[in-house]
């Protein structure tokens, strides 16, 4: 049975209403952004508070920089822009500037993934969440939905560490109700299941309940966890699945290389090695297409999580 897919709102467009409502308790955040404002949507705390927003231009590194200047002060900026820009035009400083002085800045990026869609591989990102968890004192965050974005950015105004965050340009289907509370390096567990677990981030998430609709339809319980937080991940949910099910899907709309699939990967090869198989993108660029096509044509979509579902359990089998 095919999940009904109640699309909600885009989880660029939650970071920008939350940071909104941040900037009324907090006067101490700074925003900032690569010239891009109305599609990050950092343009909603323009609108009510102009004179604690900067507009740096076409200059991310720079960016960096004088977030970390106004982090070393007591401020908190918020940066953003698209992620493939900030991530790697901006690696440097957010090495040196923030990762290594641990200063208290929060980048949110938009447009991650493939999903952005018809702007093709250079606006595309694959490999900003490997390059962000790759830096010391990081948090790493990737929502699911509008409402667990709105959240999260919420706590990461109090949350005293550098963070990166990746939002995305589509609108999201809805995975949790309004209301549902979130905790920065606390996974959630949407779905029990005793055969196997997918694990999943962002976009993916839906798509991995979609699979386990589908997958119960053959007589196999999946259980089905949102990884929000990949740094610092969630441990004991982790090692508790893999323990509970023996078997482990990993679903990112990012390269195989580095993301979620490795950073599982490490926790489960040293505290229970069970089956894993990895839904991702098989280092490749993507190419210029409507998101929807691209999320199928580089195999993203629930049936392809399915399969790999199937070949995961029958390795399990063979254990």
């Amino acid at each position: 049975m095919k999940l009904e897919k109640k699309i909600g709102g885009a989880t660029r467009d939650a970071y920008g209403k939350a940071l909104a409502e941040l900037g009324k308790v907090h006067p101490e955040i700074i925003v900032l952004d690569g010239d891009l404002a109305k599609s990050t949507k950092t343009d909603n705390f323009r609108k009510v508070f102009p004179e604690r927003f900067i507009n740096v231009g076409i200059a991310e590194a720079n960016m960096v920089g004088i977030a970390a200047g106004l982090a070393s002060c007591g401020k908190i900026p918020f940066i953003s822009s698209f992620a493939c820009f900030m991530i790697c035009k901006g690696y440097d400083q957010l090495r040196m500037s923030v990762a290594f002085t641990e200063l208290n800045v929060k980048v949110v990026t938009s447009h991650g993934g493939i999903s952005v869609g018809e702007d093709g591989a250079s606006q595309q990102s694959i490999e900003d969440i490997a390059l962000a968890a790759s830096l010391p004192n990081f948090v790493v965050i990737v929502p699911a939905d509008e409402v667990s974005t709105y959240e999260l950015v919420k706590q990461c105004a109090t949350y005293p560490k550098p963070i990166f965050m990746r939002t995305g340009r589509p609108k999201a289907p809805i995975v949790y109700k309004e209301g549902t509370k979130f905790e920065i390096g606390k996974g959630v567990l949407l779905r029990k299941g005793k055969d196997l677990t997918l694990i999943a981030i962002g976009l993916l998430v839906f798509e991995a309940l979609d699979a386990a609709e589908q997958l119960a339809e053959k007589g196999i319980q999946a259980a089905v966890v949102d990884l929000h937080t990949l740094k610092p991940a969630d441990r004991s949910l982790v090692i508790g699945q893999a323990k509970e099910t023996g078997a482990i899907v990993t679903c990112e709309e990012h390269s195989i290389y580095g993301g979620l699939g490795s950073i599982v990967s490490e926790i489960v090869v040293r505290e229970c090695p069970v089956p894993m198989e990895f839904v991702a993108i098989n280092d490749t660029y993507a190419e210029s297409g409507a998101p929807d096509q691209l999320m199928e044509r580089y195999k993203l979509t629930a049936p392809h999580l399915v399969k790999a579902a199937q070949r995961v359990i029958a390795r399990k089998k063979k254990s």
